[in-house]
This record gives structure tokens, C-alpha cells and sequence, in this order.
């Protein structure tokens, strides 16, 4: 593992984006959110993603109606696709549509495997230490699957959604030993909000209390996160500043 400290978020977003445009992954796994947001400007801006590069989405909402700008499809069609020129058949996703959303799981979870798996899957981390959907007490041999949204979880994301709209409660979702699986995972952490869980990933060990520290058993994991989002990490191990 190494922690890359940067002095505020768009240096967090640059100093990502140098690193998936590196990487020229074959397989990028794509995750959304604001800070995610950042690194998809950049990514455009430096034509960092080729157009042989297949896209898979980390999570989607379940119960949201085909068309809905929140759909984490939508989002990234938004945000990467059609400003980078791809085509849509690069990006693949759970399909949310379907009879038996659990079936939808399985499936999602073997097309990955067909598709040789992740090469660089890049994550946000959430206030309750959350990756992915998978909220506290997720066992770490989680697969993808359906899952129960947290009420902070859901509470957080409401700020994407229209006045009067409802954040969907159920989501399909990565599990953890499925994000484990990827060559490499790249997560992303800005602003204080976010200095709590940071510190409970790198300083507390690994629980399921804190899903984001199944993380740090990886081979080759990389942080890139801001001062403020490091401002309450104690140990200083493996740490460079950019």
C-alpha cells in the first residue's frame, strides 16, 4: 500500500488521473460520487481513458425508473462516455431492470470474471467507512449482490437527487472479495468529512466495522487523498506527499 497526500482536491483528482492513464487498464472499474466526479474532468481533459477500454460500473441503484439521472449508468454516460467519445457498449453495469435482481447479481458477478476481471478499480470511501454499497458488518467474503442502503448512506447521497425525490434503499453492489480481486484498487478521500473513516481504514486494523479496511490486505493498493481527509491519520508509514 502507499498514501499519496495532496494538498487539495483537484490535485487529488490530477495525481488520480496520471495514475489510471499509466495504468491504461483494459478493465476499469469506475465508481461515482463527488470526488470521483473530479478525476472523470480529468480524465477527459487528458484523453486518459482509451477507446478500448471496457468500463464496469462498481455498484447501481435498484427501484429508480429507466431514464433517471441518477442511475450510476447514466452518471458515468454523463461523465466519461460520451464526452471521451466511447461506445456504449464499453460500459457494463448489473442489469437493474431485471425479474430477479438477485439473479442480476450472479450474472453481473460472471460477466466480470468473463471479462477477465479488474485490471484498476478505482473507490471512494463513504462517512461510515462504506466501499462500494457494502455498509458496516459486510463480511469480507462478500460477493455482488443486493444490498440495503444504511440511513447515513442514504442521508449522504441525497444531495445528487431532486427535491421530493427518494434515494432508492436497495442497490446491487461489488462485495469485497470481489473488489479484492481486482490487479489493482485506487481509492480517493477529500475533505474532512471523510477524515474519520480514513483514519479508521489506515489506523484501526481490519473489521467489518469499517469495510474499507478489508483494503489494506491488498497487494497493491494505492490512496490518494487530501490533507484534510488525512488530518486525523495517526500512522505515517508509506506516506509521500505529491
Amino acid at each position: 500500500m502507499r498514501v499519496l497526500v495532496c494538498d487539495g482536491p483537484d490535485e487529488v483528482a490530477v495525481t488520480a488521473a496520471g495514475i489510471v492513464s499509466a495504468a491504461a487498464p483494459a478493465v476499469l472499474g469506475v465508481a461515482t460520487g463527488s470526488t470521483t466526479e473530479a478525476l472523470h474532468g480529468e480524465l477527459v481533459e487528458c484523453r486518459g481513458v482509451g477507446g478500448s477500454t471496457v468500463l464496469v460500473l462498481l455498484d447501481e441503484y435498484l427501484d429508480l425508473p429507466v431514464g433517471h439521472p441518477q442511475r450510476y449508468r447514466a452518471v458515468v454516460e454523463r461523465q466519461l462516455v460520451r464526452p471521451l467519445g466511447l461506445r456504449t457498449d464499453r460500459l457494463i453495469g448489473p442489469d437493474v431492470d431485471a425479474p430477479d435482481p438477485h439473479r442480476a447479481a450472479v450474472s453481473y458477478e460472471a460477466e466480470l470474471v468473463r471479462r477477465g476481471g479488474v485490471d484498476l478499480q478505482v473507490l471512494g470511501i463513504g462517512r461510515n467507512g462504506h466501499i462500494g454499497f457494502n455498509e458496516p458488518g459486510t463480511p469480507f467474503t462478500s460477493r455482488t449482490r443486493v444490498a440495503m442502503l444504511s440511513a447515513t448512506t442514504r442521508s449522504d447521497n441525497a444531495r445528487f437527487f431532486a427535491a421530493g425525490d427518494t434515494v432508492p434503499e436497495r442497490v446491487i453492489t461489488q462485495g469485497i472479495a470481489t473488489l479484492l480481486e481486482a490487479r489493482s484498487l485506487l481509492l480517493l478521500a477529500t475533505g474532512p468529512a471523510k477524515a474519520p473513516a480514513l483514519a479508521a481504514m489506515l489506523d484501526g486494523g481490519r473489521t467489518v466495522e469499517v469495510p474499507a479496511s478489508a483494503l489494506c490486505a491488498h497487494p497493491d493498493l494505492t490512496v490518494v487523498a487530501d490533507r484534510a481527509a488525512m488530518a486525523a491519520v495517526q500512522s505515517r508509514t508509506l506516506m509521500e506527499m505529491t
